[in-house]
């Protein structure tokens, strides 16, 4: 199936949302462009009531009276005057249906792009995505509120012209059919060339967005490393890739025009010529019906002309309608858990549901069964691969029974931070079994699942708002005491209270105004907010200096009292107490045991504390 074809549908679906939520603008907009090309034709026919009727018989008259005359262009200026209103009307109507739309499409794209999985985004440049909703969604702009009303007026004024050149002369209008045939021929071929390099520049465009975004985020690594030369290199390579399918599309669009339009001066002189020698011989045209009829062809030439120049801006607004609609049929995360997450209180040893944040929390089951969430979960035999033959962990077994600290250690890409995004279900297991409190992770809502896990990042992720907000971020209703309290567990408090608003200061940019330790400080603060009783801590301090390393231990130590606690860390000395030490070596667990059990062994653990092998 050509690509071309498999437009096809998408285009559909675009007209799709237009009939569904504006389905009386249609209506209006329709009628009004329906009014309007009459208005536009009646005025070119009328030409020739004017010039037979009453021009020509003043021409010689002694006492010519102007009455008639001055009636008929009065009558003109008000067949113009509502082709205008109703011009007016729709063009203004079109603006609400296509920012609607786009706003309507927006809102579908962000809702689905909240429910893919985490290896779409893991798998796609944040650039290329982003292209989906400014590039993309401006071809369809420009569509809907140019080209569509334009094609519907054209077509439209050249079937009403069409009919009016029959009713003046068959002959005239056969030399039309056969121009049409011919325009129609050569709008095809100029545009399918241009349609093809059209979906070319919209790829190229999104590629080169994904770089520059790569580029700008990664600015301080290219610096230091002086690759300033070897970017430019890449870059001028895609912009070049960009410019090459641009100027083709553009070179070919632009040829429509000038084609078109000496056509259609050649079929004009072919009309005067044919027109006025069937008037000279055969009396079958007037002077009126010749003049109204150069006005029509020149109204049906130009109104052809401009129908095959929206092909451009449809083939584009196509291209980015079949990215977006692409976009939108993503496959979405699955879930098929039954099993929710509820506040609860405990009355006589017996959990209750409750609609209030207690701190305590349990898991309700399909049958209405609450189950006590503690915060014991086990891996059993868990295999898993991001990619098919390609396994990452292989028969992993472990348990953390609640209040339990457990720690992961190996070297990069030893399937660390795999085993925490399993935890979360971002991915899921190939075979095995994962239990939360007793309960197979499938079986609950991924939703609730994440409701129930705190998880601090070596990357952090700030918003843009103030402080006060980002802490909020952890759970929504917690009350501004909640958050300070929390920044002060993570010594956050501290630094938070210099800044020139406190609490209020508003944080842009990712936090590029705050330090990184302030950036992870902050993070771990919002983990403290959600009160979880399980969290992973995935290179919490990696980012933060020594001294403020020291600061915020005795404030993580205090936030992991009672919780089940996953660590991964390449500082030893910040897992020294952990309950168990898990050392994993390609995607394998080879030791297990205390921190002096496995100094005792004198295995790799012993040789990374010791420095005999470092971490990579």
């Amino acid at each position: 199936m050509s690509k071309k074809k498999m437009n096809i549908p998408f285009m559909r679906r675009l007209f799709g949302y237009i009939m569904k939520h504006f389905p009386l603008h249609l209506i209006i907009i329709s009628i009004s462009i329906l009014i309007s090309s009459f208005c536009h034709v009646a005025g070119q026919l009328f030409l020739q009531k004017l010039i037979d009727n009453y021009i020509t018989p003043l021409i010689g008259n002694i006492n010519p009276s102007y009455d008639g005359i001055l009636r008929a262009v009065i009558f003109m200026i008000g067949i113009y005057l509502s082709g205008v209103f109703f011009t007016f009307l729709y063009s203004r109507m079109v603006v609400t249906v296509s920012q609607g739309v786009l706003r309507i499409i927006r809102n579908d794209m962000f809702i689905h792009m909240e429910k893919l999985p985490i290896s779409y985004f893991d798998t796609n440049t944040h650039g290329d995505i982003m292209s989906y909703y400014i590039n993309d969604t401006d071809t369809l702009r420009e569509m809907i509120s140019m080209s569509i009303p334009n094609c519907l007026s054209n077509i439209a004024i050249i079937i009403a012209v069409f009919i009016s050149m029959l009713t003046l002369n068959v002959y005239l209008t056969m030399i039309i059919i056969v121009s049409v045939l011919i325009m129609i021929k050569v709008a095809k071929y100029i545009g399918s060339k241009s349609s093809k390099y059209f979906k070319a520049k919209q790829k190229a465009v999104a590629t080169l967005n994904g770089y520059i975004e790569e580029m700008i985020d990664g600015q301080k690594v290219i610096k230091v490393f002086t690759h300033e030369e070897k970017a430019k290199e890449d870059f001028d390579i895609l912009n070049e890739e960009l410019f090459e399918n641009t100027k083709n599309a553009h070179m070919y669009a632009n040829m429509i025009m000038p084609v078109m339009g000496n056509i259609g001066y050649l079929v004009y002189v072919l009309i005067a010529i044919f027109g006025s020698l069937i008037a000279i011989k055969t009396n079958l045209l007037t002077v009126g019906a010749i003049a109204s009829f150069l006005l029509l062809t020149r109204s049906f030439t130009m109104n052809v002309n401009q129908l095959s120049q929206q092909y451009n801006s449809i083939a584009l607004a196509s291209a980015g309608a079949e990215r977006i609609f692409r976009f939108i049929d993503e496959e979405i995360e699955e879930d098929e858990g039954k099993v929710s997450l509820v506040y609860a209180i405990k009355k006589e040893n017996q959990l209750e549901e409750t609609d209030s944040y207690t701190g305590l929390w349990a898991w309700k089951k399909e049958d209405g069964m609450l189950v006590e969430l503690k915060g014991d979960i086990q891996l059993i035999d868990v295999d898993f691969s991001y990619v098919p033959e390609k396994r990452v962990l292989e028969d992993i077994s472990l348990y953390a029974k609640p209040g339990e600290k457990i720690a992961f250690v190996g070297a990069t890409g030893a399937g660390k931070t795999t085993i925490a995004n399993l935890i979360n279900r971002f991915y899921d297991i190939d075979s095995g079994t994962i239990l939360y409190d007793g309960i197979d992770i499938k079986e609950i809502k991924k939703q609730d699942l994440r409701k129930s896990l705190g998880m601090v990042l070596q990357d952090v992720n700030l918003f843009t708002g103030t402080i006060m907000e980002n802490l909020r971020y952890g759970r929504e209703n917690a009350t501004d005491e909640e958050c300070i309290e929390a920044a002060k567990l993570a010594n956050a408090h501290h630094f938070i209270e210099k800044l020139p608003q406190g609490y209020d200061t508003v944080i842009t940019d990712n936090g590029s105004n705050l330090s990184q330790g302030q950036r992870q400080l902050l993070a771990i603060a919002r983990c403290a907010v959600s009160n979880p009783p399980v969290m992973i801590l995935d290179e919490a301090t990696s980012s933060i200096d020594t001294r403020t390393e020291k600061d915020v231990q005795e404030g993580m130590d205090k936030l992991m009292e009672g919780r089940t606690v996953f660590v991964i860390a390449h500082r030893l000395s910040t897992i020294r107490n952990a309950k168990a030490i898990i050392v994993l070596e390609n995607g394998h667990i080879i030791e297990r045991g205390s921190h002096e059990y496995l100094l005792s062994q004198k295995g790799k653990y012993y040789q990374l504390y010791t420095g005999a092998f470092e971490l990579e």
